[in-house]
């Protein structure tokens, strides 16, 4: 099973056709996954997006993929960035998780939320278990481990991109990601599967 992916066309900087759509998933089925759960970013400012606009792409990509007898279960959660308007959206308690209350989130590539201690805290008091996408890609805490060891003492679980370790980013990522292995911090793996530059990518990690 895949836990990130951007798989639903138009809504986000992932797939941008149907025809994106099928292919990346014809491909991940052939290269032994049986089941996606695509998370689409939600974010305040760039994709606005909602569970319906998820849940209705979901349903569209559903229908394609029978229709092209691909073989796959596919499920949707959502990739929340932490940003000035999430605290609203997890107000409401209607976020999008994935095997009960998963939640995936992300933090902004130039700095995080300042909130972003009392926010984890306040989800997992609501019963949410708090999954941080892709923490080898955080490079303003590069130079302050204690900020991985303290999130974790917090019960954070965190998400390594596959493809981080093949060099699809710049070469401090992938020690960070390989530092992170080696001290046992990484709970879930997942392809955060854009385009066909990630699948490349993704290929290129089974012979790496």
């Amino acid at each position: 099973a895949d836990m990130h992916s951007h798989l639903i066309p138009g809504i986000d900087d992932g797939a941008k056709t149907m025809e994106d759509s099928i292919k990346l998933a014809r491909r991940m089925h052939e290269l032994g996954y049986k089941k996606l759960i695509t998370t689409p970013h939600i974010q305040h400012e760039f994709f606005r997006n909602t569970p319906e606009i998820i849940l209705n792409g979901l349903d569209k990509v559903r229908k394609a993929l029978k229709s092209e007898n691909i073989p796959l279960e596919l499920h949707a959660a959502a990739e929340y960035l932490i940003d000035d308007g999430f605290e609203e959206k997890a107000s409401k308690g209607n976020l999008l998780t994935f095997s009960g209350k998963y939640l995936l989130i992300e933090l902004s590539y130039f700095n995080p939320h300042p909130n972003i201690k009392t926010l984890i805290f306040n989800l997992q008091v609501d019963g949410y278990k708090v999954i941080l996408a892709h923490p080898e890609r955080y490079t303003y805490w590069f130079s302050d481990f204690s900020k991985y060891e303290d999130l974790k003492d917090r019960g954070v679980f965190f998400q390594v991109n596959i493809v981080s370790l093949v060099r699809f980013y710049p070469d401090p990522v992938k020690k960070m990601a390989e530092k992170l292995i080696e001290k046992g911090m990484i709970d879930f793996v997942g392809s955060d599967m854009h385009n066909s530059n990630y699948m490349q990518a993704l290929e290129k990690s089974l012979k790496e």
